[in-house]
């Protein structure tokens, strides 16, 4: 029997060498710090594929070529960062962290800055994914700043990936993802659609005020801050770096640190074996000495 002229032209899914993923793998290693060992090799190609139809190429060499090429890396790295980077996160994840923010380290900073009308207590969102973390943050900090009225706040936001800060500038969620919000601040600070039919909430313009988002790579030497923080949350990202890159980045942010400054990271993340000057105040949190 012979084929059909429509199956013999019939393309298939094209498969990543070995060579390639190396290529790619030291490629994402040095520019992103995420290691990506061999068994993550059908993973990458997997959502590579998706930019070689978007390209319209058909091997991963050609893909590689443009990538690396001077066009490819104006325009297309992005992209290769976007695919490779995970995105989870959700509104009020790991709660005693922001327990800690409101009862111990808000009151801790203020006392000691004593004169509440100079800067806002400035807090970084670093790996703030598709920006729950931020707006859960600025939920928490408008309701404390209800019972202290000179207390002002700036939040900072930050992802390598440009597609999860793209949704996080919007702000426009499912009504689903909103459920670990208490009900009393889903009334206060969210906003429904005025199609009834549409399940779709958005975070209240005051709320969004509040926070800025910008794109920053963690592997690069300067971030580009001119302000000191006060807090930093970085939690569930440093998991995805061997220790030597988790040891440079935590010097880096112990540098954009105020003293006494807090960071906090992710509950299965610890900075044990790591040569950095942090003092262990609560679980997963910590404070620069």
């Amino acid at each position: 029997m012979t084929q059909s002229h429509e199956s013999r032209n019939i393309r298939l899914p094209a498969t990543l060498s070995d060579r390639e993923f190396h290529r790619f793998s030291s490629f994402i290693f040095e520019h992103v710090g995420i290691k990506m060992p061999p068994a993550k090799k059908i993973m990458l190609e997997a959502r590579l594929q998706k930019r070689l139809k978007a390209l319209g190429l058909e091997t991963f060499e050609e893909y590689g070529n443009y990538v690396f090429s001077q066009e490819g890396n104006a325009s297309e790295l992005i992209h290769l960062i976007d695919v490779v980077t995970t995105n989870k996160t959700d509104f009020f994840r790991e709660p005693a962290h922001f327990e800690f923010l409101v009862k111990k380290a808000l009151p801790t900073i203020l006392e000691n800055r004593g004169d509440l009308s100079r800067d806002p207590v400035r807090i970084w969102s670093a790996g703030c994914s598709t920006g729950e973390e931020p707006y859960t943050m600025a939920m928490v900090l408008s309701e404390f700043a209800d019972g202290c009225s000179d207390f002002r706040a700036a939040i900072f936001a930050s992802d390598i990936c440009t597609q999860v800060l793209e949704t996080a500038r919007r702000g426009i969620y499912p009504e689903e993802r909103t459920d670990p919000i208490p009900l009393n601040l889903k009334k206060k600070y969210l906003m429904r659609s005025k199609e009834r039919s549409s399940d779709l909430v958005r975070i209240a313009p005051h709320v969004r005020s509040l926070v800025s988002f910008r794109r920053i790579n963690f592997m690069d030497d300067d971030f580009g801050m001119a302000e000191k923080m006060d807090i930093i949350f970085c939690r569930n990202v440093v998991i995805y770096f061997d220790k030597p890159t988790q040891q440079t980045l935590m010097r880096k942010f112990h540098r954009q640190l105020k003293p006494g400054g807090y960071l906090f990271i992710g509950h299965s993340e610890t900075l044990s074996g790591l040569d950095v000057d942090f003092k262990a105040v609560a679980s997963t949190v910590y404070r620069k000495n």
